[in-house]
């Protein structure tokens, strides 16, 4: 695709207010200069050369990092336009500058024309005209390159602490101190080694998290990876998570030998209270990572204070593992981190790979359960397809070690969405939280547990304990919204769902704010809302719910057509199916579609209980007796 500024020298008019240089590298409005970070400046320009015309994110990514490389780039392209719409004042909503093409990728939408005025002299000597380095000082190469593994990708960056602090409950003051372990950086030289940081990354979150849990909280990945090659100030960034303590990191790693840095930073004076180098072989990086939770342990344990009693507990060194086999599993880790239905895919290879070398590495057959527990979620298919390997995996990493915390919620969502078997599950979760209390996927997955079973407010106790320790988990948030709509307060859902679109508009788990309309009558809303999903069965099923509801029959049977031809000609999930048919008020349809789910073991039949959309059946005695299989007639 040609670009029509690839080649110019002069700045380039966006709108009415904004010029953007390429040759100084810079964004200015009035003629000041606009801070943007080399990634999000790079996307800018990319759009910007393309204007009118649909980006891909496989182009983005392909012009940006480059083919080949292991980085979370939805992560990094989602944050870098954040940044580009708060420099330019565009609303994700109304935008003017940037377009979402949901599924697809963005479109740069302003007139951008040459601009006949020379670039005003830098005001000071911040502003120069090479790109800001973020740790190199070298200009970054554009299309086709690999960026240095120093200065790559910006993951999820903030778009403000005014966004980020609307996703918040409560206010609460945790008890516990909190340590947040920024991402290792990689300074091997190589991108495609980012797993292998991001992995130590997690590996000391995990560690650490286990060491002294009464005392000492500990961030999750999730919000900690916002902050990959940030330049954020410490004291930002221990605000923004709530954490007194920082650990940095970097990697070096040269075939079997791994050299590791870590520093123990104390936030309100950004003190360096220990630091070490370690030069190991792969094959002791466990002991490793075990050894240095202990020492980071031992002095905030120190920095309680003498009269503090409480003792940092022991942890056992974790057996040893080839290194390719722990390289497996780090791969596994790095792909079902991304939450996608292809990132899940090929964590299983990953890990499946890992327990042919080693049958007895119990990590990775969790890795393996956690995997096939979220695959059919993701990918709208029979529960069933999954949940059998899910099982025996969790029960094989069990038995191989008791103690994951991994394993047990990984069978805790087994029995829990195809069993329904509440109490086991209830117990699972309860037990991974007792193994690790700063483990925010069980606090997450409990807190959904008690929703499904109408426990609102101990599921909101428990999502704000999952949220203070992944302060920045959109998910997190996303699903506390959901928790409100079930509680059937829908104004505070509405208001949940749309501050996390405003951080992310294609974040699907907050698309749930159309249910919320639909309830409260905002019908034209809710319409907008599904606008995204055209053609696919969820939409049509949204649409005859939506013209059901708001009394236009004509409308709503010509949409449940759609779906049924659909159906003749595709799998479809017969909860859509049943979905579309109570909002139209065809109680023997639905019912008869619920029974389906049953056997089908839909992933989302369990919201039956408590989903308004279904309040209309709940008199009816075939819908009862279908809670009673289910055990949620309590």
């Amino acid at each position: 695709m040609p670009s029509d500024f690839a080649r110019i020298s002069k700045p380039i008019k966006l709108g009415d207010d904004f010029e953007l240089d390429p040759q100084a590298y810079e964004l200015r409005r009035a003629g000041r200069s606009l801070r943007l970070e080399r990634i999000p400046m790079e996307l800018l320009l990319l759009l910007v050369e393309q204007r009118g015309a649909l980006v891909s994110r496989e182009l983005i990514v392909e012009r940006i990092w480059g083919s080949g490389v292991f980085l979370d780039t939805d992560n990094s392209i989602n944050g870098a336009i954040r940044k580009i719409r708060q420099a330019l004042k565009d609303d994700p909503d109304d935008p003017h500058f940037v377009q979402t093409v949901p599924g697809k990728g963005y479109r740069f939408i302003a007139s951008a024309v040459r601009s006949e005025v020379e670039p005003p002299a830098p005001a000071s000597a911040a502003v120069t005209s090479e790109p800001p380095a973020l740790v190199e000082t070298k200009p970054l190469r554009r299309p086709g390159a690999v960026i240095s593994a120093i200065a790559v990708v910006l993951i999820g960056a903030l778009a403000t602490y005014a966004y980020w602090s609307r996703l918040r409950s409560t206010p609460q003051t945790p008890e516990r101190l909190m340590l947040a372990v920024l991402p290792f950086e990689n300074l091997t030289g190589d991108p495609a080694q980012d797993y292998f940081s991001d992995g130590m990354t997690e590996e000391m979150i995990t560690q650490l998290g286990r060491i002294n849990p009464d005392r000492v909280g500990v961030i999750a990945r999730t919000s900690v990876m916002n902050y990959k090659a940030s330049r954020q100030p410490m004291d930002q960034i221990s605000r923004e998570l709530g954490a007194q303590y920082l650990l940095e990191g970097s990697v070096r790693r040269d075939g079997d030998r791994v050299r590791i840095t870590a520093q123990l930073i104390q936030a309100k004076d950004k003190t360096t209270i220990w630091a070490q180098q370690y030069d190991r072989e792969i094959k002791d990086l466990l002991a490793l990572q075990s050894d240095i939770a202990q020492k980071i342990s031992q002095e905030i344990q120190s920095a309680l204070g003498d009269h503090e009693k409480h003792a940092a507990a022991q942890t056992s060194s974790p057996r040893p593992v080839e290194s390719e086999v722990y390289d497996l599993y780090l791969k596994g880790l790095y792909c079902w981190n991304k939450r996608t239905s292809e990132g899940l895919e090929q964590a299983i290879k990953y890990f499946q790979a890992a327990t042919v070398k080693d049958p007895s590495y119990a990590r990775a057959w969790a890795g393996l359960a956690d995997s096939y527990a979220l695959l059919g979620g993701y990918t709208g298919v029979s529960a069933s397809d999954y949940m059998s390997q899910a099982r025996s995996a969790a029960q094989r990493a069990l038995e191989l070690d008791n103690s994951l915390p991994e394993a047990h919620t990984a069978l805790a969502l087994v029995v829990q969405n195809y069993d329904y078997d509440w109490q086991t599950s209830e117990t699972e979760f309860k037990r991974a939280i007792e193994l690790d209390p700063n483990y925010a996927t069980a606090h997450h997955w409990y807190a959904e547990h008690l929703m499904w079973q109408g426990r609102f407010e101990e599921a909101l106790r428990e999502s704000e304990r999952a949220r203070l320790l992944d302060p920045l988990s959109l998910i997190i948030a996303a699903d506390n919204g959901v928790i409100l709509l079930y509680a059937r307060q829908y104004d505070r859902a509405i208001t949940k769902f749309r501050s996390v679109l405003e951080l992310d508009p294609g974040f699907s788990r907050a698309q749930m704010l159309r249910h919320a309309y639909i309830e409260k009558g905002m019908f034209p809303e809710a319409m907008a809302q599904t606008a995204p999903f055209k053609g696919a069965p969820w939409y049509w099923a949204e649409m005859a719910a939506i013209n059901g509801r708001d009394g236009h029959k004509l409308e709503a049977q010509r949409a449940l057509k759609r779906l049924l031809d659909l159906r003749a000609r595709q799998r479809v999930d017969p909860m859509i199916m049943a979905y579309a048919y109570v909002s139209m008020g065809n109680k023997p349809e639905s019912i008869s579609y619920l029974e389906e789910a049953y056997t089908w073991r839909s992933s989302d039949l369990i919201c039956i209980k408590v989903d308004p959309a279904y309040d209309s059946l709940r008199d009816d005695p075939r819908f009862r007796a279908l809670l009673g299989r289910m055990g949620l007639s309590g």
